[in-house]
């Protein structure tokens, strides 16, 4: 495990490089992913899991992990698994769903800051 404390200057420059490296893998297969005409399930599941990777390398790393990009990175596996398997019901709605199921239960189980 790496020793980066949160807050330091090399732990920003780690996090730097880091967030240059995933944007640059995340053109490189955009790309790939175009070229060879992959279809938009396979290239969902790749950004997916290159958001996934660079949470964990954070994680790896002892940079905060970023609970919003793991979330998003989920969904784009999600995604493309959804449309890979060409499932018929639309996944817009069941995540419109599920997110305000997730809204109500924060809201009723948080407690109040002050």
């Amino acid at each position: 495990m790496a020793t980066h404390v949160i807050g330091t200057a090399e732990g920003r420059v780690t996090a730097h490089k880091l967030d240059a490296i995933g944007w640059g893998l995340f053109f490189i297969w955009v790309g790939i992913a175009f070229l060879a005409n992959l279809g938009w399930g396979v290239g969902l599941l790749g950004v997916g899991m290159l958001v996934l990777g660079g949470q964990l390398a954070r994680k790896y790393l002892g940079l905060t992990f970023e609970s919003f990009w793991a979330v998003v990175g989920a969904l784009f596996v999600i995604g493309g698994i959804w449309e890979l398997l060409s499932v018929r019901v639309s996944l817009i709605p069941i995540l419109c769903i599920v997110a305000g199921v997730a809204l109500v239960l924060s809201a009723l189980v948080s407690t109040p800051r002050q």
